[in-house]
């Protein structure tokens, strides 16, 4: 049995179990019956009449307009279906860093079981993918409780590995799950930015709302370095030496730029994106982010 209590953080979920998390985008279905399908089918829920045209179900022509109208129409009613998720987790080499209780890689994993443990809770579907340069771990969408045991379980399998090559992943992850839904990528985003950015709009097009969860170390984000350092590849053998003083200006420069691009590449892709450090208690920025997507749901 996975150590569920690895990942599985109490006081982050005690905060995020009283928030919804809700779809800002048409996506096939809502939370805890709350959002409705695009899609039509039998089910209570009563749409509209149409006109009957030759080839329709009979079980839904409404014999009660033909008796007044002397015309058939059939009923439409809207399909009620579950919120449908998939986690994706970055466990390329670059998320081993950390300077804190948790590297990268260990506060993406709690994102991602935090997540389904809420989506769980409210009986909605939840999936997971690790990926580096490919799929490493795969776990199908399931509705059951005891399915956050395999999340955690493949999430436990998937140590931090090569480099990340992202946009054959999420084209992958495209073409493996045709029917709408939500995509969560919980990833550092230190991979090629035309890539990444061809990999979501691919996602979006295909009608997903996609959220994008960016996890950030500290150092990476204040480069707080003093005196000569070596600084070490995790995704490859490079190494620098150097006086990191002299390249904080630059480097806090580059990174602006960066983060910036990242911000403006989503915003473009109309997807949410948003920054973790990972000395962020978890349960605040869970419960600050789930928050505003309720808010801005219900305007």
């Amino acid at each position: 049995m996975p150590d569920s209590r690895r990942f599985l953080h109490p006081e982050a979920v005690q905060r995020i179990s009283r928030l919804d998390l809700r779809a800002r985008h048409i996506v096939e279905g809502f939370l805890a019956g709350m959002h409705r399908s695009p899609y039509f089918g039998q089910s209570v829920e009563f749409l509209q009449h149409r006109e009957y045209a030759w080839g329709d179900d009979l079980r839904f022509v409404d014999w009660k307009v033909w008796a007044k109208q002397d015309r058939f129409y059939v009923k439409q009613f809207e399909e009620d279906t579950n919120f449908r998720a998939t986690l994706l987790v970055d466990v390329s080499g670059s998320m081993r860093y950390g300077s804190g209780p948790l590297n990268k890689y260990e506060y993406a994993a709690t994102v991602a079981v935090s997540l389904a443990y809420l989506l769980l809770r409210q009986q909605d579907a939840v999936g997971c993918i690790a990926f580096d340069d490919r799929l490493r771990t795969a776990v199908p969408q399931r509705t059951k409780r005891n399915h956050l045991d395999a999340v955690i379980k493949a999430l436990g399998l998937s140590g931090p590995e090569n480099k990340t090559d992202m946009y054959p992943i999420l084209r992958e992850v495209a073409e493996t799950y045709p029917r709408r839904g939500v995509m969560l990528l919980i990833s550092d985003l230190l991979t090629d930015r035309p890539g990444l950015f061809r990999g979501l709009k691919l996602l979006r097009s295909r009608g997903h709302d996609v959220m994008v969860f960016h996890i950030l170390d500290d150092d990476e984000i204040d480069f707080p370095f003093n005196g000569s350092t070596r600084f070490e590849g995790l995704e490859d053998a490079s190494e620098i030496h150097c006086n990191p003083r002299a390249l904080r200006e630059g480097y806090l420069a580059a990174l602006a730029q960066y983060l910036e691009e990242i911000r403006r590449g989503c915003a473009a892709i109309n997807l949410d994106y948003v920054l973790f450090r990972t000395s962020q208690p978890l349960d605040g920025a869970l419960a600050t982010y789930l928050s505003r997507r309720s808010a801005m749901t219900r305007t």
